[in-house]
């Protein structure tokens, strides 16, 4: 659905585990670092929604590992949007190893979109499109 928005990443110690590798945890908060910069550039920011009294919970995470990222490792976090429903979105990772373009993992996050209340509430035309377009 929408353009892949690309954010490199440099592996820092305290996201490695006892074996010397990036624990798997650390995989989701980089999937989060990639979707804050989407949002951003698509000029609908973290902010932004809290100015709109929106938030948009995570209701689903998924990752699958296919291989290790270790300390020091530059990482690229790749993003998109890939559905947007009557009030979920749904976002898409690609995580690799640069610059040799190693795939390290692939996942999706699911959003619900609620309103400062915690009801569900529809998405605006108007902000489906932009961040269909982004």
């Amino acid at each position: 659905m929408g353009r892949w928005h690309e954010q490199k990443l440099r592996v820092r110690y305290e996201e490695t585990d006892t074996m010397g590798v990036v624990y798997y945890a650390k995989y989701l908060v980089w999937m989060e670092v990639g979707r804050v910069a989407l949002l951003r550039e698509a000029g609908f920011g973290y902010n932004e929604w809290l100015r709109h009294d929106f938030e948009i919970p995570v209701v689903q995470a998924h990752a699958d590992y296919k291989a290790p990222a270790r300390f020091d490792d530059e990482v690229l976090v790749k993003t998109r949007v890939a559905s947007i429903g009557t009030s979920s979105i749904r976002f898409e990772n690609e995580i690799y190893k640069i610059p040799e373009m190693l795939l390290l993992a692939t996942g999706h996050t699911v959003h619900v979109l609620t309103s400062k209340k915690g009801q569900k509430v529809p998405f605006p035309p108007e902000l489906k499109e932009q961040l269909t377009s982004a």
